[in-house]
């Protein structure tokens, strides 16, 4: 049917032109099913190229009668305007592909991302902690003052072996903190955490552990000094506790319950001078801290925040009271102003050396001042021979003042003597009969054997 229409608009020189370009067609065909196996190996300019080299043997075929110009011609436009169409055909199948697979990566990519919520991410810089450089003027941070002095503080574990009435042996152990006091080995702890050792072992914040040597013990401030057998160990820094105020910051750092090693806890100042009697009957002068201080921390430091050892945590209240109220952060720390001249007195001579005047004393109540007693510190004796004795302090004496400052309690006229070193001047003012008189008193020493 396609040639009988054809035989019915074309002349007999066309239909003769038709058959040729039936069999250019055919030509071109399998020429575009090669191309199009190849496009993608072609630029889009690289595509016409090819179209043009493949038109051009098809003219040539067209061409071989030179008397027939016009229809030359004719067929020449019909060509190329077939050859354009084939090239846009390869030019717009290459974009689509392009196209398309920009569109389905973006597609997958949408598909694909997880639908999650924002994630905000803090950013500030690292706090940096040097412990080797401790500049006791300035305030530290309680991170700070713990990365300074950790190294200087030990746990301290001990071995108590026992016979029983049948002569059996039992072994017990317990636990307790302590720090280092001078670089060849010298350790500070409580005297009832060493009380009855077998053995005892000193455990450092690297791992090392070593074992340790009784210096000298002073029971009645429980206070011991160890020694172990090392050289260059970091050591603390020694405070002034007569500097502190109640609501100071204090930290302890120990090993509360004998395992949770190098533990810090952090509170205030709670009361200075705080006295406590124990239940063995000794009297001593504390700090009050609402640190949380447990079995395990006596004997640690207690540091202000310079990053100077300032106390000895020895004890807690704990339980309940009487009433039934529960009882919580009430800790106590020996001032080591009390205790400072004791330490160096067993490390430098082996013995305790102590100041002393010889007296015992009482405060004057506000009943005995009813009677028109002042207020002050009363004399009940003097022993004989003592420092006291020879300034010419008598029974019933009243102390109001002691280089210039006031005294009101006999704990504050303890401390003013334990404070002080043999040989010092005290300038005492002393109520008698009535009068004021001023009193020098040169404070002596008592020797204590601090073995065990």
């Amino acid at each position: 049917m396609e040639n009988e229409r054809e035989n019915l608009f074309d002349t007999p020189q066309e239909a003769a032109e038709d058959a040729v370009q039936d069999a250019y067609t055919q030509e071109v065909s399998t020429a575009k099913e090669e191309d199009v196996a190849a496009q993608s190996a072609y630029a889009p300019e690289e595509a016409a190229a090819v179209c043009d080299e493949r038109a051009t043997p098809v003219e040539h075929t067209a061409a071989q009668s030179s008397d027939e110009q016009k229809p030359k011609k004719k067929k020449q436009k019909r060509c190329i305007g077939l050859t354009a169409a084939v090239c846009l055909m390869v030019v717009c199948s290459i974009l689509g592909g392009i196209i398309g697979g920009i569109v389905y990566g973006l597609v997958r990519d949408a598909q694909n991302k997880p639908h999650t919520s924002p994630v905000y991410d803090g950013s500030r810089p690292s706090t940096v902690i040097d412990p080797h450089e401790v500049d006791t003027s300035k305030l530290m941070t309680p991170a700070e003052v713990y990365a300074a002095n950790v190294n200087a503080t030990v746990g301290i574990s001990t071995s108590i072996v026992s016979t029983n009435f049948w002569g059996y042996q039992s072994t017990a152990s317990a636990a307790g903190s302590g720090f280092v006091y001078s670089e060849d080995g010298y350790i500070i702890t409580n005297y009832h955490v060493i009380q009855s050792a077998s053995t005892i072992q000193v455990s450092f914040y690297d791992g090392t552990s070593l074992p340790a040597t009784i210096v000298g013990v002073d029971e009645n401030n429980d206070l011991a000094v160890l020694k172990v057998d090392a050289k260059n160990l970091q050591t603390v820094v020694i405070g002034d506790s007569s500097n502190m105020n109640v609501g100071d910051t204090v930290v302890a750092i120990g090993n509360p319950l004998g395992w949770l090693s190098f533990s810090l806890t952090c509170g205030v100042v709670s009361a200075l001078e705080r006295e406590i009697t124990f239940s063995d009957g000794l009297t001593m002068n504390l700090i009050q801290t609402d640190c949380t201080i447990n079995s395990g921390n006596s004997g640690g430091a207690l540091f202000n925040l310079y990053g100077e050892v300032i106390g000895i945590t020895n004890a807690k209240t704990s339980g309940s009271s009487s009433s039934g109220v529960t009882i919580d952060n009430i800790g106590y720390a020996i001032p080591l102003n009390h205790v400072r001249d004791i330490i160096d007195s067993i490390i430098e001579k082996g013995y305790i050396s102590k100041p002393y005047i010889g007296v015992t004393i009482v405060s004057v109540t506000e009943e005995m001042q009813s009677y028109g007693l002042p207020q002050g510190v009363s004399i009940q004796s003097t022993e004989p021979g003592s420092p006291a004795e020879k300034a010419g302090l008598m029974r019933y004496d009243i102390v109001t003042h002691i280089n210039d400052v006031q005294v009101t309690e006999h704990t504050e006229l303890k401390k003013i003597v334990s404070e002080s070193t043999p040989g010092d001047v005290l300038h005492l003012k002393v109520w008698r009969n009535g009068q004021t008189i001023e009193i020098e008193l040169t404070v002596g020493e008592t020797i204590q054997n601090a073995t065990k």
